[in-house]
C-alpha cells in the first residue's frame, strides 16, 4: 500500500454521518445532495434504454448524441463549444480525477483555493503532487478572495490551479474581472486552470445567462483550461454518476485513453437519461434553482437570527456555511448536534483547517419546513448550553 494512501484523511463528513447511522429521528443536512428524486421522464429514458438491451460498452468519450447535446447546452450558455472538446465521465468526481491524471506528475505544484470540497485536495495528493493552499478569508460571514495573494502564489512552477467556484462549501463565486485577471496571469505562467463549475447554474443573482461567471465565457478553445461539470446538482441526478469535461481539443483523444483505463465508459442507459435531461433542461433546472432559492431564503434569515451565528447569504450553491461563537471544534460540535439535537451538519474542518469552527448546512430540501424544524432544534440546543 502506498504511504500517501495510508496518510489520506478519512472524510469527516462521513464520520459525522456514521455517528447518526440507524437513527430515524436525525434531520440530516450533511451531504451535498437534496432529497428530491430525478424527474420521471429522465428515469424513463434510462428504463427505455435498458428495455432496448443497451447494456454494452460505448465510446470512451461518450455517446455522440450526448456529446452533441452537451455542446448545444453549453453553447446556449457560454458561446460555441464543439463536441470535439468534450469527454463524458462517470460522475463529476471521475471527471476531476481524470483531469488530474491528465495534467499532473509526482512532485508537481498545485495551487488551490480553500476551504474546498475535500476530494479536490485529496486527488492531487493521491498522484504525488504538492498542494499550495490559497485560503479565502471570512468577512462578516462571507468568504472572500485576496486576488493579489492568489496571483502571487501562482508562478511558472505552478502546474495546475484548482478553482471551485461557485464554491462548496462557502458559496464564494468569482467575478468576471477576477476570472479575466486569473486567466491572463495563468497564460503568462503556463499554468493549467481546472475549474470545477458544477454549481454554476445554482446561481441566485441576476446574470445574462442565468449562470455564475464561467471561464468558458472568456477563454479561447485552446487555453490551458479544463472545466468540470456534472448532472448531479442542477439536474437532480446525484446517484446516476454522470459528468463531463470541457477540454482543449488537442488533448481530448488522450483523455479518452485515460477514461479507458479508469472506467472504459459511462453506462449507455445513464447517458440516454443525460440526453433527455439536457433536451428538457428548461423544465428541470429553472425549477430546481427557484426551489433552492426559496430554501436558502427560508434557512439563512432564521440562522442569522440566532445568537452567536456568523453567516452571509450565499449567492450560489446549496449550502449555508456558518460559524457558531464558542464552538470552535467543528467536528466535536457536529457530533454533539447529532447526538444531542438530532441535527446532522457537516463540520467545517472537513474542508480546510481555516474553516475550523464553521458548519455546513445543505439546504436542498424538498420540504423547506424541514429546514425550519432543523433551526428549531439548533436553537433549542444552543439554549441548553
Amino acid at each position: 500500500m502506498r504511504q500517501v494512501i495510508r496518510d489520506l484523511e478519512e472524510s469527516k463528513i462521513r464520520e459525522v454521518a456514521n455517528a447518526g447511522l440507524g437513527r430515524s429521528d436525525v434531520l440530516a443536512f450533511w451531504f451535498g445532495e437534496g432529497d428530491e428524486v430525478t424527474p420521471d421522464f429522465v428515469r424513463q429514458a434510462a428504463i427505455d434504454s435498458l428495455q432496448k438491451g443497451e447494456t454494452f460498452y460505448s465510446h470512451n468519450l461518450g455517446l455522440p448524441e450526448l456529446r452533441a447535446a452537451i455542446a448545444q447546452h453549453l453553447s446556449r450558455l457560454h458561446g460555441t463549444v464543439t463536441p470535439d472538446r468534450l469527454a463524458v465521465t462517470s460522475g463529476g468526481v471521475n471527471a476531476l480525477m481524470i483531469a488530474m491524471q491528465a495534467l499532473l506528475e509526482a512532485g508537481d505544484e498545485v495551487a488551490i483555493v480553500t476551504p474546498v470540497w475535500p476530494n479536490l485536495t485529496a486527488q492531487p495528493l493521491i498522484l504525488g503532487a504538492r498542494l499550495k493552499p490559497i485560503p479565502l478569508k471570512p468577512v462578516a460571514g462571507a468568504w472572500t478572495l485576496d486576488l493579489e495573494a492568489l496571483l502571487a502564489a501562482v508562478t511558472p512552477a505552478t502546474k495546475v490551479l484548482i478553482l471551485n467556484a461557485p464554491s462548496n462549501p462557502t458559496g464564494w463565486t468569482l467575478t468576471r474581472e477576477e476570472q479575466q485577471r486569473i486567466l491572463g496571469h495563468c497564460r503568462r505562467t503556463g499554468t493549467w486552470i481546472v475549474a470545477d463549475e458544477v454549481y454554476s447554474q445554482l446561481f441566485y443573482e441576476a446574470s445574462p445567462n442565468g449562470c455564475a461567471p464561467s471561464f468558458l465565457d472568456i477563454a479561447s478553445s485552446e487555453d490551458r483550461l479544463v472545466v468540470v461539470h456534472s448532472f448531479s446538482k442542477s439536474f437532480l441526478m446525484t446517484g446516476w454518476r454522470l459528468g463531463w469535461l470541457v477540454l482543449p481539443s488537442a488533448i481530448t483523444h488522450d483523455v479518452g485513453k485515460l477514461i479507458e483505463f479508469n472506467t472504459s465508459c459511462a453506462s449507455v442507459f445513464t447517458q440516454r437519461a443525460g440526453v433527455v435531461a439536457l433536451q428538457r433542461a428548461g423544465e428541470i433546472t429553472p425549477r430546481v434553482v427557484a426551489h433552492l432559492k426559496t430554501c436558502r431564503d427560508t434557512l439563512v434569515p432564521l440562522l442569522q437570527a440566532l445568537p452567536g451565528v456568523e453567516l452571509a447569504r450565499p449567492a450560489a450553491g446549496m449550502y449555508a456555511f456558518f460559524r457558531l461563537a464558542g464552538h470552535d471544534d467543528s467536528l466535536a460540535t457536529a457530533k454533539r448536534l447529532v447526538r444531542e439535537a438530532g441535527l446532522g451538519l457537516a463540520p467545517g474542518e472537513a474542508f480546510a483547517p481555516e474553516a475550523q469552527g464553521w458548519l455546513r448546512w445543505c439546504f436542498a430540501s424538498k420540504d423547506p419546513q424541514r429546514l425550519v424544524l432543523g433551526v428549531e432544534r439548533l436553537q433549542k440546543w444552543l439554549g441548553s448550553k
